[in-house]
């Protein structure tokens, strides 16, 4: 079996993590848009034209062993498409089966494919997490797509013998994070009071580190083939402890005022944000016991490195 790893979603914030980690241990080939992306060196680039029901990935795929698809139509706050769900599956399903199907017909003997918790829920109970065998249950159009596209490889798996590999994380943080954990982290920052210190939930996160570690031991692991693992750093957090242990790694006090959550879901339905009280106030947790097991995996990053390691470069561009 060839060796080359072919990489989708390569200047991703996955991706990139994923590249920059591996590139000493495997060849790689990253899938980009633009031959121009600033990838290190030593990566062989593939130029296709985007993740569609179209793409030709034929030459992508030549002499690759294993592709980790990373690529996705990845979900957005308030998205403003006439048709979400069609759009997510143009991408995430047709687009992911395309790819899935000439990488099989090239003889790629494994498919790692990133998808989401989003395919178990939005929300748990406290202290009873999903587990991988936990019956699916999206709620938003991301999350459908991305379920839809695991039946696809399933299926295509089982018609073509390629192994199969599936990982769900739930937020995945560290250097380079964007969006609502980049934001959180500029609050604390600045120094803006947050009103949040009465928070007593339990989130999953995982930190890029860890979660390329999972996918490095997938690459080749035996045990992996044919299996479904989710994702996390194995130490759940409270929203309040998460802005507090934030603030340590940037060495700025976390400004938490003790809010009852009961107003802030007031003020977040009469805002229309119940979604965002959801993430904030709600429990999301992951049970990750099953690659722990089966692959023997083990986390190399806390927590708390985890943080270290974001907050470091947050830092370095903020100054």
């Amino acid at each position: 079996m060839s060796r080359r790893v072919l990489v989708t979603g390569a200047s991703g914030f996955v991706g990139r993590g994923l590249i920059e980690q591996a590139l000493t241990q495997w060849p790689l080939r990253a899938a980009v848009r633009r031959p121009t992306q600033d990838l290190p060196e030593g990566v062989e680039l593939a130029p296709i034209a985007g993740l569609g029901p179209d793409t030709d990935w034929t030459a992508a795929v030549a002499e690759v062993g294993v592709v980790v698809h990373a690529a996705a139509r990845v979900h957005v706050m308030g998205d403003r498409a006439a048709d979400p769900l069609a759009e997510f599956r143009q991408t995430n399903v047709q687009g992911t089966l395309r790819l899935a199907e000439q990488a099989a017909a090239a003889g790629v003997k494994r498919f790692i494919y990133l998808s989401s918790i989003k395919v178990n829920g939005e929300s748990t109970e406290a202290g009873r997490p999903f587990q991988a065998d936990t019956p699916p249950a999206p709620v938003d159009p991301y999350g459908v797509s991305k379920h839809e596209a695991e039946d696809g490889l399933y299926a295509l798996a089982a018609k073509t013998g390629m192994e199969l590999t599936i990982i769900r994380p739930p937020l995945v943080y560290g250097p380079g994070v964007k969006a609502n954990f980049h934001a959180m982290m500029r609050w604390l920052h600045r120094g803006v009071p947050l009103p949040l210190g009465a928070i007593d939930n339990r989130r999953s996160l995982v930190a890029r580190g860890n979660l390329v570690d999972l996918i490095l031991r997938c690459l080749e692991h035996p045990a992996a083939a044919n299996q479904l693992f989710l994702v996390s750093d194995g130490e759940d957090l409270s929203t309040t402890d998460l802005l507090r242990r934030m603030g340590r790694a940037l060495n700025r006090p976390a400004r938490l005022l003790p809010v009852p959550p009961a107003v802030l879901k007031l003020g977040g339905t009469l805002l229309g944000r119940a979604a965002v009280f959801e993430r904030l106030c709600g429990s999301l947790q992951v049970d990750s016991s099953k690659a722990r097991e089966l692959l023997g995996w083990v986390p190399p990053l806390t927590v708390d490195e985890g943080l270290r390691l974001a907050a470091e470069d947050f830092l370095r561009h903020a100054g």
